[in-house]
């Protein structure tokens, strides 16, 4: 008959021995415990950590222990449910023998991988963003390929707005030469426009001023008659 319970007390000793900074007992009765397993370190000193919760059943190893994840750092939660089916799976090869320091070992090689695949991602997007980088560097060189469709596109497009442009203007036009009157307009929409210049003279009556200054400086002014003047010829002239 086998003696769980020796083989429990066994293991829990090597255990500790192995990983004497990460092991923590927490109960006896049921014997239950935490392991810290971290990843190593990954080229800028990144590492993925997670903290499994073993328990052991009272007929363990011959039944597979019970376990949960406590805690984790820098996981997501697809990472989480790998590391859930890889105990289930090891659990399930490794029956009949005491089997934490190989769920431990296969857990902390997970985790290792999950750090090598985040390298991995962080340099796909970095060759990713040079990629697109140049791409639209390239572009703004190279300018637009003109096509066929393209070119008619704009065309039509372009077309559009020149017409837009004409009607606009037609219309600021027309709109103007609406307000404006003509002289006529004028004269029949303004009835004081027809008496102005005799209204004009009728107030200015006799009262009309000659600025006589404008006349004192002629006698001084050396003027000869003409012995060849003949004031018949100028009007024949204009005949």
């Amino acid at each position: 008959m086998t003696d769980y319970a020796e083989e429990q007390r066994n293991e829990l000793e090597a255990i500790e021995s192995i990983y004497p900074d990460s092991f923590t007992v927490l109960s006896d009765n049921p014997t239950s415990f935490t392991i810290t397993v971290t990843s190593d370190a990954g080229e800028n000193g990144e590492t993925v950590e997670t903290t499994l919760k073993f328990t052991y059943v009272e007929s363990y190893p011959d039944e597979a222990p019970l376990w949960e994840i406590q805690s984790q750092e820098n996981l997501e939660d697809g990472d989480v449910e790998e590391i859930l089916t890889l105990l289930q799976q090891q659990a399930e090869e490794n029956l009949g023998m005491v089997m934490i320091f190989t769920l431990v070992t296969a857990v902390q090689e997970k985790l290792n991988e999950i750090v090598d695949a985040i390298k991995t991602r962080r340099e796909e997007e970095k060759l990713q963003k040079e990629k697109e980088a140049e791409e639209a560097e390239k572009k703004a060189f190279q300018g637009t390929v003109v096509t066929i469709e393209n070119f008619l596109a704009w065309k039509a497009k372009f077309e559009m707005e020149m017409t837009e442009i004409r009607k606009k203007r037609q219309k600021e036009e027309e709109q103007s030469g609406k307000n404006k009157l003509t002289g006529k307009q004028l004269f029949e929409t303004d009835h004081n426009l027809d008496t102005s210049d005799i209204q004009f003279l009728e107030d200015a009556g006799n009262n009309v001023e000659v600025d006589e200054s404008l006349f004192q400086d002629m006698e001084d002014l050396d003027l000869e008659d003409d012995p060849d003047f003949d004031p018949l010829e100028m009007g024949s002239d204009e005949d």
